[in-house]
């Protein structure tokens, strides 16, 4: 997600989406559309968004962190179409809407972490403030990152740490928090960047970026359970979808943007026979019409406006008439 929050002149703070021009481009929304916004956060591309449906339609707020109600109140107070919220699990919230024959014309999944978590140190998802180890999205969710930390095994830390964060040293930190939490619960981010420095080599702490960058994200995608929610996401979309409609979806790291390129392309994909069949057996149609032949990027200018921004990979997809 990791829109930016800035601080206007007023010392209010303004809540800047990631390439909402973009976005609108691509779902190109009409009048009398139902627009899906998987993650609203605190509502910047609703802004841009809702607009666009000059008052006929419908706009679906989605979100598993209950502290954007307020948020969500101030949008919908001055929208001009139809709008609803529906708290939880965008992936569930999509499987019950398929279930129930919902459609929808626009489907905006933004994914990751929102800046008002990041920027709330109570919340443990940043190694930048002391806080305790939290990182739920959900706050209702039994799993937090403390848990992860102090109860897994040993191996199992170091695979979510290798495959969540990419992290090179992974077996190393996840040996250090084992022998640390022998003697004392780790219960705090501060305790938890000083073990990450301690089992790193000493070249590698001063390497690119901050040498816990990667072992946060990775629990925090462990705690949150945040890949098999966007996969789950991905298929329950294609079932609300009507013909013609069409998904956005922006990620922020690598793991997310491959899952969603690869579900795109099988999505797109014909025939899926043998190259040596002479007549197709499969009966395989795409379902799916890539919009974007290669991720599309934030321009320098925004870059430059947000950092934030700087890593989000925008991608979309338009629903076939195949069945």
């Amino acid at each position: 997600m990791l829109p930016n929050l800035s601080h206007s002149t007023s010392g209010a703070v303004a809540h800047v989406p990631v390439m909402p021009v973009e976005v609108g481009d691509l779902l190109e929304p009409r009048p009398g559309d139902t627009i899906v916004d998987c993650t609203f956060g605190a509502g910047g591309h609703a802004a841009r968004l809702e607009p666009l449906l000059r008052g006929n339609g419908t706009y679906l707020a989605i979100d598993r962190d209950a502290s954007v109600a307020g948020f969500y109140e101030r949008f919908a107070a001055s929208a001009s179409v139809q709008t609803r919220f529906c708290g939880g699990d965008f992936a569930l919230v999509l499987r019950n809407m398929a279930s129930t024959g919902a459609r929808a014309e626009a489907i905006l999944m933004d994914l990751g972490t929102s800046s008002m978590q990041v920027d709330t140190p109570a919340r443990g998802f940043s190694y930048a403030n002391d806080a305790p180890l939290d990182m739920r999205m959900d706050a209702t969710s039994p799993l937090t990152a403390a848990e992860i930390v102090n109860t897994w095994d040993e191996r199992e830390i170091a695979e979510v740490l290798s495959s969540y964060g990419e992290e090179r040293y992974a077996r190393q930190i996840a040996r250090a928090i084992a022998r640390r939490r022998a003697s004392r619960p780790i219960e705090r981010s501060a305790d938890l960047v000083e073990l990450i420095r301690s089992a790193i080599p000493t070249p590698a702490r001063f390497g690119q970026g901050h040498p816990a960058k990667r072992v946060f994200q990775a629990l925090r995608i462990a705690t949150n359970d945040e890949l098999q929610s966007l996969r789950d996401g991905l298929e329950a979309a294609l079932d609300v979808l009507t013909p013609g409609g069409r998904i956005a979806v922006i990620s922020f790291h690598s793991l997310e943007d491959r899952i969603v390129k690869r579900f795109i392309r099988d999505a797109a994909r014909g025939c899926t026979c043998p190259p040596g069949f002479p007549v197709c057996v499969c009966g395989h149609q795409p379902v799916l019409r890539s919009l974007t032949t290669r991720a599309v990027v934030p321009s320098v200018q925004e870059r430059c406006e947000n950092p934030r921004s700087a890593s989000a990979k925008l991608r979309a997809a338009e629903r076939t008439q195949a069945a």
